[in-house]
């Protein structure tokens, strides 16, 4: 099905993190043969909600879908460093998304040679940390 959803269209991080967690509940009810309950949305939200949220700070950052939860949008820096291409930028997004910290990315910068200075702006406008929201519920 193809979704009719514009980029600019406002989701809920929480309404859709629900949704992952009641998939989830489900495919591991099927697995045992039995519904398995309320221990598997809390299963979910234990190990994925944050990963989960940080995709989709990334996904808010890029411009691909926007997500009440984060307030701002795509800033025109981030906007010029997506459509030019730029290699740092990718090589940043990609240890990002590989769940590499902040600190991690700077030290590997450092550790190339690599002007922290831009490295450290990236990062300020990605924001990435903005993406620990608590979940819903309690673990």
């Amino acid at each position: 099905m193809v979704s009719t959803r514009r980029p600019s269209d406002l989701c809920s991080l929480h309404q859709e993190g629900a949704r992952e967690a009641d998939r989830y509940k489900w495919i591991e009810s099927e697995k045992r043969g039995h519904d398995i309950g309320w221990n598997a949305v809390h299963d979910w939200y234990r190990k994925y909600w944050l990963r989960y949220c940080r995709e989709k700070r990334i996904e808010h950052v890029m411009g691909q879908r926007r997500w009440e939860e984060f307030s701002d949008t795509p800033s025109s820096y981030i906007l010029e460093l997506i459509q030019s291409n730029d290699l740092l930028f990718e090589r940043v997004l990609d240890r990002l998304i590989c769940d590499w910290e902040n600190l991690d990315i700077i030290t590997w910068g450092i550790s190339w040679g690599i002007c922290t200075e831009r490295i450290i702006s990236i990062l300020e406008e990605l924001d990435i940390n903005s993406a620990r929201l608590d979940p819903p519920i309690a673990n």
